[in-house]
């Protein structure tokens, strides 16, 4: 083939995509960091999806309103840095498209470099060993093979890419250190090769489609369903009988994301199931429970879009009066939400480390709001580009996008906003809070790895100094109150501890007991509700 349309380029963007949805767990399960918010696949997929969803709409075949369109719905559908990046890339190659009707592999060669060059320029610190690094090398290799012997097909150019992407991938454990002791590959890397692998099984003939393929059914099973959590007292005979490793294979029978702490006769389960009610049977065989916790997982399109046709019927807000400030922030947790309210924010976007709002979500977030400047706090690292890609789409209202990279960091940041004082003094009032904040948080390891040396066995509570893992405890209060040890020095004045929704009532009181027997600081306790991370703690 020597040229393609718009109608060839949709059946390769539909197999691009599927081949990236079938495969998005498996893209997750490549984050380097054994927490339970490894995301980089879904971030992904849902950003192709949304691009893809607005192409369907349109009913097109023309190749420049086909590009156009899937350009727009990425740019607004992004989430997270990977997907921010990935959409990137299709913007730059929709801009070297332009009007024409047809590509030639030369054409397409070139746009599709100039789309990895476009996502380089997006990243204001570019790392190499990424998804960058993996687009831009398949891309200027392939270009360079086109160059060099005229008359390539679009088989043979998508055979040298596809090569050349997955070369590109096993290489980027050695740029990035913490890549090579994870034993992992890129995850934005592994998910833009799965995207091209899906053009090029296209123009082969042989298009991959969504659902498809014994290894996707099985990991399906596995990644929905509910969360079942309980704690298990064991029984006299249950005390002699149970054996965690056992007991442990007996539940992978059943689902996956299995923790499982076991302490003299208490035993704490965690599992993701499809049936919790065969989980709480297997438990129960060994004592009593005490207590039990069972969360829906599930996530249904026909109720997504049936919430977005309700959405789309209520009636229209009245009428805000116009004022010179408005704040948007983003957390996950009622009460948290809650808080942040209480500081001022007008519009808490649901969403955190395991949720990354899109573009979109902050651009709907903006638009109702009648504030003359706008302030954007995204809460973490992983959010920041698509706040910044909203506040760059958004017009007639100045968007200002605050770098927080935590909770902490966003309510410090609150608290110091003056609604009376200047933009400028109250930027830089806000970001010298934020600045001043050190950000701590608990959570639990899925999986046994090694992170900067320190080995972490599955089951472990971690203690997270801004974005570094420092220690290890079996047990979540002695990992909060070590965590806090390691934060705190003499000049050290508030504490703020927000208790997340597996951090029992006793827990919380157990570390707040344990700072004020220790340090003479203002501590802020907060029920924050927050999911994944038991304690979230920032030190002032």
């Amino acid at each position: 083939m020597d040229t393609i349309d718009g109608k060839i380029f949709r059946g390769m963007l539909e197999s691009g995509c599927a081949n990236l949805n079938n495969r998005r767990k498996e893209v997750d399960a490549l984050n380097v960091f054994p927490v339970p918010d490894g995301d980089t696949g879904t971030n992904m997929s849902l950003t192709f999806t949304s691009g893809m969803s607005e192409v369907r709409k349109s009913g097109s075949e023309d190749l420049p309103t086909v590009a156009k369109t899937l350009a727009r719905g990425m740019l607004m559908g992004a989430r997270g840095n990977s997907g921010v990046i990935l959409s990137q890339i299709f913007r730059g190659f929709n801009g070297a498209v332009g009007e024409k009707q047809q590509l030639s592999v030369e054409e397409f060669a070139d746009a599709l470099l100039q789309g990895a060059m476009k996502a380089y320029k997006a990243v204001m610190r570019p790392v190499e060993g990424t998804i960058l690094t993996v687009a831009r090398e398949s891309s200027e290799y392939a270009s360079i093979y086109v160059k060099e012997h005229a008359g390539t097909s679009f088989e043979a150019y998508f055979d040298i890419l596809c090569k050349e992407a997955k070369a590109s991938l096993d290489r980027t454990p050695e740029l990035l250190p913490v890549l090579k002791e994870a034993r992992v590959v890129d995850s934005g890397g592994c998910g833009l090769k799965n995207v091209f692998d899906g053009f090029h099984a296209y123009l082969e003939g042989a298009p991959i489609v969504e659902g498809c393929g014994e290894e996707n059914k099985s990991e399906e099973v596995k990644v929905s369903g509910y969360r079942t959590e309980f704690i298990l007292r064991l029984s006299e005979q249950g005390v002699h009988l149970f054996q965690s490793g056992r007991f442990r294979d007996s539940l992978a029978k059943l689902g996956d994301h299995i923790t499982i702490v076991n302490d003299d006769n208490l035993v704490k389960v965690r599992v993701n199931a499809m049936q919790p009610g065969e989980v709480l049977n297997l438990g129960q065989r060994y004592g009593e429970f005490d207590k039990i916790q069972i969360e829906n997982l599930m996530t249904d399109l026909k109720d997504s879009i049936l919430e977005e046709k309700e959405e789309a019927k209520e009636e229209p807000a009245a009428p805000q009066a116009a004022k010179k400030f408005g704040i948007i922030t983003v957390c996950a947790g009622d009460g948290l939400g809650r808080l942040f309210q209480s500081y001022r924010a007008d519009i808490v976007v649901n969403g955190g480390q395991t949720m990354n709002p899109s573009t979109e979500d902050f651009v709907k977030a903006v638009g109702k709001l009648n504030a003359e400047n706008i302030y954007i706090l995204p809460n973490n690292s992983n959010i920041i580009m698509a706040a910044k890609q909203a506040a760059e789409v958004t017009e007639g209202k100045n968007v200002i996008v605050l770098e927080t990279k935590s909770i902490p960091q966003g309510l410090s940041a609150c608290i110091v906003f003056n609604p009376e004082a200047e933009v400028s003094d109250n930027t830089a009032a806000m970001e010298e809070a934020i600045e001043h904040v050190k950000s701590g948080s608990v959570t639990y390891a899925i999986k046994d790895t090694v992170v900067d040396g320190r080995e972490i066995h599955q089951g472990d509570f971690m203690g997270i100094l801004d974005k570094n893992i420092i220690l290890t405890e079996k047990d979540k209060v002695k990992a909060a109150c070590s965590l806090i040890d390691a934060m705190c020095d003499d000049d050290s004045e508030i504490i703020t501890l927000l208790q997340g929704k597996d951090a029992s009532d006793e827990e919380m009181a157990a570390v707040q007991k344990y700072i004020e027997s220790k340090y003479d600081v203002d501590i802020d306790a907060e029920k924050g509700d927050q999911p994944v991370y038991s304690f979230v703690i920032g030190v002032e």
